[in-house]
């Protein structure tokens, strides 16, 4: 059978291409990516090359990919290239867990943002979980109460995230506190500051560092023999110093984004992808290339944990 033939998966779920089935079933890795990267946060044609090389990554550290999204109303853990291509091709929605349902119903494709992401690959049995960065509490949330929904259904759900932190356009104290209430467990890779997406370093310390994909998997292996609630693990990776947006650059440029952003009324779900417009075109694409470096990055890294992981089975 192809590695690409997909069929359901045994205890429901999203389906399950046979290579992902197949490595489950003999207790390979598999490392879950997230769809929206290709579908929104990239522009074409590079979008899809960058889907294709990152699962090409986790297959070269001895891992399975399983890329999830919706497509034509069922989701998926484990597309084909056809399936790639439709999610990279444009047209398609993007799909927080909350839009899920409504998706499957109505016959939908869509890719699917990290929350979707977490809570189709924990459905479907995988435990590790590489994107980019988080959402999480954005500037002005006492006034805006405006907040990721990536952070509550992380708190509910038992995956290892393998991320650069959040996004520096957000709050980033204000999120570590909202991950720390919410009893999200965060582990700093090799650092004890929290990275900062675009930068190797927030100005925000972590509690906990680890130095090896073995220590995250023993991380994993105690919070499940605590039996505790079913909640996230974060592994922040940063950027490599070489490869991160030159920080007064950032400094400089996200400025001058939240100025024109409080000059132009912009509020709301229309603010992060403003930020985000802004930053690639005043770094003439730098913050576009230190994200995508950050991303192989945690997906390098995602597939030596879940490879530490399987060896504990």
């Amino acid at each position: 059978m192809s590695q690409h033939t997909a069929t359901a998966p045994l205890s429901g779920g999203p389906v399950l291409s046979e290579e992902v089935r197949e490595a489950l079933t003999r207790g390979k890795p598999v490392v879950a990516l997230e769809s929206t990267i290709l579908a929104h946060g990239l522009p074409r044609p590079r979008n899809l090359a960058v889907g294709l090389e990152l699962e090409a990554l986790v297959r070269s550290e001895g891992a399975v990919p399983a890329t999830v999204a919706v497509v034509d109303g069922v989701a998926y853990a484990g597309l084909d290239k056809a399936q790639l291509e439709r999610i990279a091709g444009g047209d398609v929605r993007k799909l927080g867990h909350r839009d899920l349902a409504p998706a499957l119903a109505t016959g939908a494709t869509g890719a699917t943002t990290v929350s979707a992401t977490a809570f189709l690959a924990a459905r479907a049995g995988l435990r590790v979980f590489a994107t980019g960065g988080l959402g999480g509490v954005h500037r002005e949330w006492a006034q805006t109460q405006d907040e990721s929904a990536d952070l509550a259904l992380l708190a509910r759900t038992r995956i290892t995230v393998v991320c650069a932190g959040v996004k520096s356009i957000l709050d980033v104290p204000g999120t570590l506190q909202r991950l720390e209430t919410l009893g999200v467990g965060v582990l700093g890779y090799g650092t004890d500051r929290f990275p900062g997406f675009y930068l190797a370093d927030s100005g925000e310390p972590v509690d906990w560092t680890v130095h090896r994909p073995e220590e995250v998997a023993a991380v994993m292996a105690a919070q499940d023999a605590l039996g505790g609630p079913e909640s996230a693990l974060l592994v922040a990776n940063p950027v490599a110093e070489a490869e991160q947006l030159d920080p007064e650059l950032h400094d400089r440029v996200l400025a001058e984004a939240l100025a024109e952003c409080r000059e132009r009324g912009i509020t709301g779900q229309a603010v992060t992808p403003f930020l985000l417009g802004f930053l690639v075109r005043a770094t003439g694409g730098a913050s576009l290339e230190a994200n995508l470096a950050a991303v192989r990055g945690n997906v390098r890294l995602g597939a030596r944990i879940a490879g530490a992981w399987a060896a504990r089975a």
